[in-house]
């Protein structure tokens, strides 16, 4: 007898998409989670104590313990160690989970019920079409209906227009780019960014509504500082930053056919011999975060959706059969970030108005998409987190140091320090942010494996090795050449290339590659009924685009193969 249908392990992503499209056909759920669930009543004070184990009910959801928790201040949502969006376990008292690298920088993934999407910017384009056809061993065409699916059910929509967007658009208009009308990518130019936040509050400029009532109503208010956290709408499934926390994990409760147990890191897949099909997935062990305790449950399909590091090492934790490819080719959008700083009287003759304003709107609302090459887009952050990329966070060294070439399209380039310093800080408000995001090529040498001596309470730590092709450096110098040259054309009068380091890791794809450790339904080859649903089965990094929304379609598309396969459904895609 087996505890349910399908076990999901994760539910940032994708694992999220999953359970929701599974259980709408009607198919017995159980979602493992390895950091807390915020937002549920079954977990009043997640961050010290251990609360319920189980949650079935969409009911269980609390906007106000959500509200309570995303706080927005910076150092308590984003720290590493201790922040409320981290990768460990829900007790903030203790270290975070251990990852070792071989290079300089920063795995930035949060753990937790909605995973990294808790901290996302929202962006949802799709691939670039280029990166996929006659690349992947699926076609574009075919993922087109689960995209749109996903865009439905979150929902995407472009971002509008603040005054950081209006000033990229007067630089990359003036730059030569041309606008793109549509959201399959073929052509190079500029674009709103398709982002899953709601539309703007219909009272937003009604001096009758503060923005305290405005915060406890349906609808963005652009606040600004997204990545730490957005708290308005008046329910949990209503909050505007559609992270899957409160987009698919709300739809999945209401199925009534979803449990979800936080705290709860998976460490083994368990698997049997079967006559007919071979090795076969029956279930997981996993590992009690509070308590320690071991447990086990089963399933007639498991779905493997912890993400591009921790599905690697828990295939390889498991003792499942040997596949080269498993943890290799790992692609990562190897970023840069450039900065631009205004006059006041130049914002004033282009926008009316004495500042950027970076802290209004969302996060990033507006591309240049570059297929072949990348992205690179307007992002402004809260004054903490925008020093420390624009100014603290470089592989340059200090700029002092190390001057620009003559003719180099930046003033800056690495770290700035001391009155310097200050200065940029006390000119934030005119200041534009961007950041570039690198089609990245697929090398085998750039893995997760997993320490041959190291553990930690979960079991051997992995080990991130990536160090870029000298196609990507070449892509990522000239992305930072147009967005700097996009800066010079709005008219910025410094500026700033961080030239951030290699191992700033955020777009993790690829390390469980699709025709290479999956078949085309996202199946593994060596071990029937285990799924994968993250970003690592994809083929490579989709031409540079952020990689959600293509993880969700793929989800959506690798639930309905799964239902039809194992359980005779098949869920119903708008095509």
């Amino acid at each position: 007898m087996y505890d349910a249908d399908v076990i999901v392990i994760g539910s940032g992503g994708g694992g999220a998409v999953a359970a929701k499209e599974l259980a709408e056909k009607g198919l017995k759920v159980l979602v493992l989670e390895a950091g807390p669930f915020y937002g549920n009543k079954k977990w009043q004070n997640p961050n010290s104590e251990r609360g319920g184990e189980w949650s079935s009910s969409y009911n269980d959801l609390d906007v106000g313990i959500y509200k309570k928790i995303y706080n927005s201040y910076e150092n308590n949502m984003n720290d590493v160690v201790s922040g409320t969006f981290r990768f460990g376990p829900a007790d903030r008292r203790r270290a975070p989970w251990h990852r070792v690298m071989r290079q300089k920088g920063d795995i930035w993934q949060v753990s937790g019920v909605g995973g990294t999407t808790q901290h996302y910017w929202s962006q949802s384009p799709r691939a670039f079409p280029a990166a996929i056809d006659n690349v992947w061993p699926i076609s574009y065409r075919e993922l087109v209906p689960y995209y749109e699916k996903a865009e439905a059910t979150l929902p995407v929509q472009f971002s509008p227009t603040t005054p950081k967007e209006e000033l990229f658009y007067y630089g990359a208009k003036k730059a030569g780019w041309s606008l793109i009308p549509t959201l399959d990518v073929v052509t190079p130019g500029y674009r709103p960014n398709p982002n899953a936040i709601l539309r703007a509050n219909e009272h937003l400029m009604d001096p009758n509504y503060s923005m305290e009532q405005l915060s406890h109503m349906e609808g963005c208010t652009l606040r600004g500082h997204c990545v730490n956290g957005c708290t308005t709408g008046p329910t949990l499934d209503k909050i505007a930053k559609r992270s899957t926390l409160v987009s698919y994990i709300p739809l999945a409760l209401k199925t009534g056919n979803v449990s979800i147990r936080p705290n709860s890191f998976t460490i083994k897949i368990l698997t049997e011999q079967d006559p007919k099909e071979g090795l076969r997935a029956t279930g997981v062990q996993f590992r009690d975060t509070w308590t320690g305790e071991i447990g086990e449950l089963t399933a007639k399909t498991v779905v493997m959706a912890a993400g591009c590091i921790e599905s690697p090492r828990l295939w390889l934790n498991s003792g499942l059969p040997h596949n080269p490819w498993v943890g290799r080719g790992l692609t990562n959008h190897y970023f840069d970030w450039v900065g631009g700083v205004f006059d006041e009287k130049d914002l004033m003759s282009i926008l009316g108005t004495p500042s950027v304003y970076p802290y209004v709107g969302h996060t990033s609302g507006a591309r240049v998409d570059i297929p072949g090459t990348g992205i690179f887009q307007v992002s402004c952050l809260s004054p903490g987190l925008m020093a420390f990329l624009t100014y603290g966070f470089s592989e340059a060294g200090y700029d002092a140091l190390n001057p620009p070439e003559p003719g180099e399209p930046w003033n800056i380039r690495g770290r700035v320090v001391g009155p310097e310093l200050k200065e940029l800080m006390h000119n934030y408000t005119r200041t534009m942010t961007m950041l570039l995001l690198t089609d990245d090529e697929v090398r085998f040498s750039n893995r997760v494996e997993v320490d041959p001596l190291l553990k930690d309470e979960n079991g051997p730590i992995p080990i991130i090795y990536y160090t870029p092709s000298k196609k990507t450096l070449q892509r990522r110098d000239r992305l930072a050449r147009h967005a700097c040259e996009t800066l010079q054309h709005a008219g910025a009068k410094k500026i700033i290339r961080s030239d951030l380091p290699t191992g700033f890791l955020l777009h993790l794809e690829s390390t469980m590659r699709m025709g290479f450790v999956t078949d085309t339904n996202c199946e593994a080859f060596q071990v029937k009924r285990l799924y994968i649903a993250d970003n690592s089965v994809h083929f490579d990094g989709i031409g540079g685009p952020n990689p959600t929304l293509t993880t969700q379609a793929l989800a959506t598309r690798t639930a309905d193969k799964l239902a039809n396969k194992y359980f005779g459904h098949s869920i119903e895609t708008d095509k």
